[in-house]
């Protein structure tokens, strides 16, 4: 496993979970620490043991972007930032591509860089004290981690202009009903929820996650009838799983199906 000062991998039960652990910087990133997360996002979406992937961070902070103390506020920090950005959309990418469930368990405050690694996943938990912040204008600069292709998607063009632009901070009831994020939980029960949401998918049928995930991720690229095609195929393509197999005996027996990812 990848880990690090900054940033810690475990593997159990079905479930990989990457943890930053960077409090003293509220959960910055470095271009170490975006290499680090990038490559332990790629090995656990390759680990046919793993089956869902937990992306979170460590004291009440999920993550505020590039760490900014490493700056000189002048054209010498372009390269800064591409050494930091490059990783980081690699996280972004493996994250979105990952075969299996991605659940962010934003714990509290994400802004900046934070952003992309929060909407990259798939199911997105935030405490009920987290907010989101742009940030990006606070210090003259535009966006990276995706976080300009997924807020349109997500809030709609004039939403995402207002967040962005005005940069007023979101909390996470409002993040809930964007859009942002699925659900917000009460700070004192977050990680028995985080540990729930994520049991319940690894435990799941991971060959279709994959395959729902590519869909409706892709879907907006394709016409109707493309995409009629595309599902015809891949829910055809399915049914020499064990996983259907298993799941269409405990439907016809009335009996909760065990599916081993197969």
């Amino acid at each position: 496993m990848f880990d690090s000062d900054h940033l810690s991998v475990t593997v159990e039960d079905g479930i990989g979970r990457i943890v930053l652990d960077r409090p003293e910087t509220h959960n910055a990133v470095d271009a170490e620490l975006a290499e680090t997360l990038t490559a332990s996002l790629e090995e656990l979406s390759s680990d046919d043991d793993v089956r869902c992937l937990v992306l979170t961070g460590t004291g009440g902070i999920y993550c505020t972007g590039a760490d900014l103390t490493t700056f000189h506020g002048d054209e010498r920090d372009a390269e800064t930032l591409e050494s930091i950005a490059t990783p980081l959309h690699g996280a972004v990418r493996a994250m979105t591509s990952a075969p299996k469930p991605v659940v962010a368990g934003v714990n509290g405050v994400v802004a900046g860089g934070g952003i992309g690694l929060a909407l990259a996943a798939d199911v997105v938990l935030v405490a009920d004290d987290a907010r989101f912040e742009y940030a990006y204008p606070k210090i003259g600069l535009s966006g990276d981690g995706g976080a300009t292709w997924f807020l349109p998607r997500l809030l709609g063009l004039r939403r995402a202009q207002a967040f962005a632009l005005l940069d007023e901070p979101i909390d996470a009831a409002e993040a809930v009903e964007r859009g942002l994020a699925t659900e917000a939980v009460p700070a004192d029960s977050f990680d028995d929820r985080l540990e729930a949401v994520a049991s319940r998918l690894a435990s799941g049928p991971t060959l279709a996650y994959a395959e729902v995930k590519t869909l409706l991720r892709e879907g907006a690229n394709r016409t109707l009838d493309e995409q009629l095609a595309v599902e015809k195929d891949r829910i055809a393509g399915l049914a020499d799983t064990e996983d259907y197999a298993a799941g269409l005996t405990g439907f016809l027996e009335k009996e909760p199906a065990t599916f081993e990812g197969r």
